[in-house]
């Protein structure tokens, strides 16, 4: 079985320079979770520039999704815009909103291009498409996934290859996970979500397992005072206020993934963009699953989509599609599934024979995939930054016990209808 540092080998050996070329297609990417990410982007690169001569591709690294969109629109209103971006999929609405992309159906004209905008995932669809025109495409995505540690639950006497199915089993699990010293004090908690970063996102999971998503498929109109949703922010607040199987008030995104790794906590929600990275790091044997249900399963979508700047010259454009087009063809998706932990965006990279045998060998890597079924659209409506702000607002104030989840949630509510009144 190949190994990821080989298949990153293998995607940097074409890195022989290329001729002058004709076109410069610069592009934002953001870098935002654990692995060799931006090894595997400049193999593709150079990969790409070799293959295609006349276009030379470079990747500038913009920090996080916030970081890489606040970029972006800065240098297009500075004039130096790069003609292509991979940018949050819940950009989408603030996007057309300030009128800076186009829609792929726009360059993406011949039969074999109108193909391809159908061949990925409907689920990563669903943050992509604007009044029936495709302005996303998606690249770097994700569902949130539960990672188990199997010796803590051998420690702790239960079946390692049985995660919890449902709310309640996560709830009693995580009581035996966790693990104390003779002081007391919590060497091991027994599940950790996430409240920093992304907490919107993380909501959105535990949501959804209750019956309801947080928002309108137009973007205009949000679900935060839902009894349902309150009721799945009061379970979030009560794993650590009141079954002390999760640490009271936040728990940092890019520090979880560590702490998981080095036994600090027995289960943990988290992207499977930081999946590999898991893989190459943890001690001990670990399984990946969906994420519990109350009502039902549930996940939302999460990543980034490339998005088309409007301030393009019509052989920019050409540039972009074909990078983009040969970046997302099976082949490439697989590797990138494999060196990352992200989903293959297309079912046929799955069957590639490269990904069909890494995934025989760690079935962890398709269950991101397999949770589609169960799948929501990612967060986002217009005024999406200010919206979004008001729940993780209110989330973060309900797990710190400054409001409760109903007064915080109702509060938001209540102010994201009047920002989103206009857009009915």
């Amino acid at each position: 079985m190949k190994s990821v540092a080989g298949l990153i080998a293998a995607v940097l050996l074409a890195a022989a320079a290329p001729a002058r070329a004709d076109v410069e297609l610069t592009f934002y990417y953001p870098i935002a979770v654990g692995g060799p990410l931006t090894k595997v982007i400049d193999g593709y690169a150079r990969q790409f520039e070799k293959e295609h001569p006349g276009i030379k591709v470079n990747p500038i690294y913009a920090g996080n999704y916030d970081d890489a969109r606040i970029k972006a629109l800065a240098a297009l209103k500075a004039g130096q815009s790069a003609p292509l971006s991979v940018l949050y999929s819940i950009d989408l609405y603030e996007l057309i909103e300030q009128d800076v992309i186009l829609p792929w159906d726009d360059v993406a004209t011949s039969a074999a291009d109108k193909a391809w905008l159908k061949v990925f995932y409907p689920a990563l669809m669903m943050n992509g498409i604007y009044k029936g025109k495709v302005y996303g495409i998606p690249f770097q995505r994700s569902t949130i996934v539960l990672y188990w540690n199997k010796d803590a639950f051998k420690e702790a006497g239960l079946d390692p290859e049985k995660p919890p199915a449902n709310w309640n089993e996560m709830a009693q699990m995580a009581a035996k996970l966790v693990k104390k010293d003779a002081r007391g004090n919590v060497e091991r908690w027994g599940v950790m979500v996430p409240s920093t970063g992304y907490p919107y996102w993380m909501f959105q999971a535990f949501a959804r397992q209750n019956g309801h998503d947080l928002m309108n498929p137009e973007g205009n109109r949000t679900n935060y005072a839902h009894p349902d949703v309150i009721a799945a922010l009061q379970y979030w607040r009560d794993l650590g206020a009141k079954h002390k199987v999760m640490p009271q008030g936040t728990v940092e995104w890019g520090t979880l993934r560590q702490a998981f790794t080095e036994g600090k906590t027995a289960m943990m929600w988290h992207t499977t963009g930081n999946l590999t990275a898991v893989k190459d790091t943890a001690k001990f044997p670990f399984g990946v699953a969906m994420l519990p249900a109350s009502r039902q399963r549930g996940s939302p979508t999460g990543g980034g989509n490339f998005y088309l700047f409007k301030k393009t010259t019509p052989e920019e454009r050409k540039a972009a599609l074909a990078f983009v087009k040969w970046l997302t063809a099976p082949e490439r998706a697989a590797d990138w599934s494999m060196a990352t932990g992200y989903v293959a965006t297309r079912p046929d990279a799955y069957e590639t024979p490269k990904l069909k045998a890494y995934a025989a060998e760690f079935p962890q890597a398709v269950v991101a995939r397999d949770q589609f079924k169960f799948a929501t659209p990612e967060l986002s409506t217009f005024q999406t930054g200010r919206v979004r702000k008001l729940l993780d607002d209110a989330i973060q104030a309900s797990l710190t016990g400054q409001k409760t989840p109903a007064a915080a949630l109702k509060a938001a509510q209540q102010e994201a209808d009047r920002l989103l009144k206009p857009y009915r």
